[in-house]
């Protein structure tokens, strides 16, 4: 099932995208992820999650571009098109497959704290962290920021056009104007408070009070004068030139500390990727300041002991063992990952072998953990360190974008880059029309771990730009944005492809999950009642309301062919543009999540969490609350047992039981909140009373070879 169909038509400024026809999905050779049926291009192709954005690139691959080029055409577009999510006044990280030289080369722009920062930078005079509203919104959020020169020095090192040629579609399209899509128009509706705070942005995107809407035409006049300047005079005119005396003046004047000096000292870094195997494929990621490679690898490994196949996509028995995964992953993510350059990570030991079947083992089949920590990786690594863990406390999910790229050599690009929460800080520099970032709340605010707040480091991201080779060979780009979420999206997708075979597209489009500590999950609309029931009673607890996470874009490169596919992600407009082949595609809008608006009889909850049950499958009786039978055990955690002797019908064929009864037989305590009309049902957990158990060399699903 997808969760994620049909034309849209863009400005003269664009082509013309059309939805692919729906085939049947297979693969044409033995690389997961190709499709069949579907157009295929053999001379470059981009993923973006802008139609416009993705043109600029294939613009750029028609003209002899290699594919670093298109990239960097890419980011300087949706700097205009996608103001909110990335820009010149933010950062990313930069993945490069050259296939000429079998490298794989990162180059990190994540931004960097100003000089002046301390570990209390986010404490109020209480001592307690600041508000993340107020925090996120001031100078004092804004990172040295760091796309300008990644950008630059990617062009220099591994492009064949200079930065003026790839800035021409983002000045056009800064110029003539674009189209408000669907997804910018409710991300400026979402933020106009935000937007107008400070002024300058406000009067961009909600003019005269009104938020730009569907259809209305952007113009960035300002920024479009801005990146005629980068044009002409490079990266200087942000790190030495009028630019960073703008940035500075706006930083400080909203409460923030940068000064020039933080700009000048400013540096591109090119860092080691982090690798590791899974299913027989090599996987390459983001290193350190990002957690994303890592942890999504500790990820993979982990569920690398299973059969996910037999399984199933989205069973419960998968969504529970990985709900666990994540849980353990994102444990140590809070515990040991930071800037390397600041502290060292234990990058060896978190995916040795010996570590990832230690953590498996508290992997309970039957059961949530409630007390997950992190483990002890350093046991494994040459040099040891003290454990010492500072639990990060969760911002709001942020944002930002991800594009892929494979020109016609076979050289690819995962490019994610951002400016943090939807339109960063708010702040736009006065006569520039540069979005700036708020990279310094990805820090703790409370000092003392290692992800506080110093000065010139960079802050903890979870962007996991990932390449996969099979055989030494690459054959997928792919990532997403969504602040802690992405590193959920990109390895269920990778297991879509890998575990389910399923083709780029089908695996980015189904339902996924986020759950980063016991016990609420996040999940997107698709996820099937039943397996919500069921893994509530395994002690999980999900959102009430279903919400999308992340936005994969990704491609494929059939090196055996030379052929290449792309898929897109439709909670923005996401869009697979080819050099030739016909590939045109873009992503439909997602099915708008509405607010459920009836009234229940009554609510039932276990052990805190909500059963997630509808209208018509509750009845209240002479004060007697009755839940359909199959779901009632389901949710109970008594699917199989035969309680027919306690069947109640309401005028239909329909079997109800009754609550209260059937949930005392299985050893719950029923209580009744009338205040809000809610059965209350608490049963103690056995792993609510002891610790981690081998409970994986009786896993049904182990795989031992």
């Amino acid at each position: 099932m997808t969760r994620r169909g049909n034309v849209w038509t863009a400005s003269a400024l664009a082509v013309t995208l059309v939805v692919a026809p729906a085939t049947a999905w297979a693969a044409e050779t033995g690389l997961p992820g190709v499709p069949t049926g579907q157009p295929a291009a053999t001379q470059g192709l981009v993923s973006a999650s802008h139609p416009l954005a993705a043109e600029a690139g294939r613009q750029i691959l028609s003209q002899g571009g290699n594919a670093v080029d298109a990239a960097a055409a890419v980011q300087m577009a949706l700097n205009v098109v996608e103001p909110m999510m990335s820009g010149i006044g933010g950062g990313g990280f930069l993945m490069i497959y050259l296939k000429e030289q079998n490298k794989v080369a990162i180059l990190d722009s994540r931004e960097t704290a100003p000089g002046k920062s301390t570990p209390q930078l986010f404490l109020g005079r209480d001592g307690k962290p600041i508000p993340f509203a107020e925090r996120h919104t001031n100078g004092n959020a804004v990172g040295v920021p760091g796309t300008l020169l990644g950008v630059e020095t990617a062009l220099a090192k591994y492009g064949t056009m200079n930065l003026s040629l790839v800035t021409q579609p983002a000045i056009r399209y800064a110029d003539e104007g674009v189209p408000v899509n669907w997804a910018t128009a409710k991300y400026i509706a979402d933020n106009a408070a935000k937007l107008q705070k400070w002024g300058t942005a406000g009067a961009v995107f909600v003019p005269n009070g009104q938020p730009l809407k569907e259809g209305e035409t952007l113009k960035q006049p300002e920024l479009a004068n801005t990146l005629k300047r980068v044009a002409e005079q490079g990266s200087d005119v942000l790190y030495e030139g009028e630019l960073g005396d703008a940035i500075v003046a706006e930083v400080q004047r909203t409460g923030g500390m940068m000064t020039k000096d933080d700009l000048l000292r400013y540096q591109v870094k090119e860092r080691e990727a982090v690798r590791g195997t899974y299913r027989g494929y090599e996987v390459v990621s983001m290193s350190p300041p990002s957690s994303g490679g890592l942890t999504v690898l500790e990820i993979l490994k982990l569920m690398e002991g299973y059969n996910l196949p037999k399984m199933g996509n989205n069973s419960t028995d998968y969504l529970h063992r990985l709900i666990e995964a994540m849980h353990l992953s994102y444990a140590d993510r809070a515990a040991y990952l930071a800037d390397e350059d600041f502290r060292a990570v234990p990058r060896k030991g978190l995916l040795d072998d010996r570590y990832i079947a230690q953590r498996r083992e508290g992997i309970n089949p039957n059961y949530a953990n409630a007390a997950v920590k992190p483990g002890d990786p350093w046991k494994y690594e040459e040099r040891k360190q003290p454990l010492a863990a500072v639990p990060q406390t969760e911002n709001p999910t942020g944002q930002t974008t991800h594009f892929s790229v494979v020109d016609k050599a076979g050289n690819l690009v995962a490019y994610t880059t951002t400016i943090e929460q939807v339109f960063g800080s708010g702040i736009m520099v006065p006569g520039y029309g540069v979005m700036l970032n708020n990279e310094m709340t990805d820090f703790d605010a409370v000092p003392g771990g290692v992800n506080q707040v110093e000065p010139y480091k960079r802050p903890l991201s979870s962007m996991s730009p990932t390449l996969v080779l099979q055989d030494g060979k690459p054959f997928m780009a792919l990532g997403s944005p969504g602040g802690p979420t992405i590193i959920a999206s990109v390895a269920q997708t990778l297991m879509n492809v890998i575990d389910f075979r399923m083709p780029i597209q089908e695996a980015i489009l189904a339902p996924g999950i986020y759950s980063s500590a016991y016990p609420t999950v996040r999940w997107e609309p698709g996820l099937t009642q039943d397996a919500r029931l069921e893994l509530t009673s395994k002690g999980h607890s999900f959102e009430e309301q279903a919400a999308y996470i992340g936005n994969v874009q990704g491609v494929i490169f059939d090196y055996t062919t030379g052929k290449m596919y792309g898929g897109a992600d439709n909670t923005r407009q996401g869009a697979v543009l080819g050099v030739d082949g016909g590939v045109n595609w873009t992503a439909p809008q997602a099915p708008v999540i509405a607010t459920p608006t009836v009234q229940l009889p009554f609510k039932v909850k276990r052990n805190g969490a909500s059963l997630p049950y509808s209208l018509g499958q509750l009845m209240l009786q002479d004060g007697t609350s009755y839940v359909e039978a199959e779901k009632l055990l389901l949710g109970l955690g008594a699917k199989g047992q035969n309680f027919s002797k306690h069947f109640v019908h309401f005028g239909g064929t329909t079997q109800y039981l009754p609550v209260r009864k059937v949930a005392e037989s299985l050893g719950y305590l029923v209580e009744w909140d009338a205040k809000t009309a809610t059965v209350l049902l608490t049963k103690e957990h056995p792993t609510a009373i002891g610790g981690a158990g081998k409970w994986y060399s009786e896993d049904e699903f182990k795989i031992t070879k």
